[in-house]
């Protein structure tokens, strides 16, 4: 069962589509992705990614607000736990540490994603983190806040095998994306090839990252089957094979989603 773990349908570039979000959902499924995880980054696009969710059988929900979102607003744990709740969403998130851009806003990201991990442990739901040159602060977060039985993963992942393992100790998945295929990305695939079978997801976070041979197009789901098969290809499996696992791992990790 191939499954995009992370897109964000409510952004998805359509014009190939006639901008009919259900062409690129079928364009999906014809390539054999049988569900999808449309992500929530903001209060703003909570309610047309739940709604996304309610539309499509093959499609489920996030909500969250995504570190470079918090300057727009914070949610708050109650908040996350009633809209957790909803039918359709099986994680919180995306939420995490992002000091590529700048450092200014350090404390605020912070407080957001304790917020969301203190949230998701009272709701029984993963957590979505997105980290990027924040290592050492996004894993003490999760040590002291996080949930172990529920955990989460680690989206997109572009860090170290050392911040890995880490994460794979505190019962985190690590999900891949595109960036796996690009010429440039060789400590990635390293990475790629000593993640345990059972803690890996694939995505494509489109409509950013297209993997090889789409680089420099608008991503979309349906391209998570080259993701899945490059990744078959490093690990020396069959294809069917990558997909099967890591279908069954995202139903482990976000079981309300089976």
């Amino acid at each position: 069962m191939l499954i995009d773990s992370h897109c964000h349908l409510d952004r998805l570039k359509l014009d190939k589509y006639d901008g009919d979000l259900s062409k690129a959902v079928a364009a999906a499924r014809e390539r054999g992705v049988e569900q999808m995880l449309c992500v929530g980054i903001s209060l703003d696009n909570r309610e047309p990614v739940v709604a996304i969710a309610e539309q499509y059988d093959e499609v489920v929900a996030s909500v969250g607000v995504h570190p470079l979102d918090v300057e727009a607003g914070l949610a708050s744990v109650e908040q996350l736990v009633e809209w957790g709740a909803h039918p359709k969403v099986v994680a919180i998130g995306e939420t995490g540490l992002d000091y590529y851009y700048t450092q200014d806003h350090k404390s605020v990201q912070q407080e957001s994603f304790v917020v969301h991990l203190e949230a998701a442990s009272q709701a029984n739901l993963p957590v979505i983190v997105h980290t990027r040159d924040a290592r050492e602060d996004t894993i003490e977060l999760i040590r002291k806040h996080g949930n172990l039985e529920s955990a989460g993963v680690l989206h997109c992942f572009t860090e170290s095998w050392e911040m890995a393992k880490q994460a794979l100790d505190l019962n985190y998945y690590i999900s891949l994306s595109g960036i796996v295929t690009f010429k440039n990305a060789e400590e990635l695939r390293d990475v790629a090839r000593q993640v345990p079978l059972d803690r890996l997801l694939v995505e494509t976070d489109s409509p950013y990252l297209a993997p090889v041979p789409y680089r420099g197009k608008p991503n979309e789901p349906a391209f998570v089957r080259e993701v899945a098969e490059f990744i078959a290809d490093l690990r020396g499996l069959e294809y069917e094979e990558l997909a099967r696992i890591t279908g069954e791992n995202f139903h482990r990790l976000f079981n309300k989603a089976a």
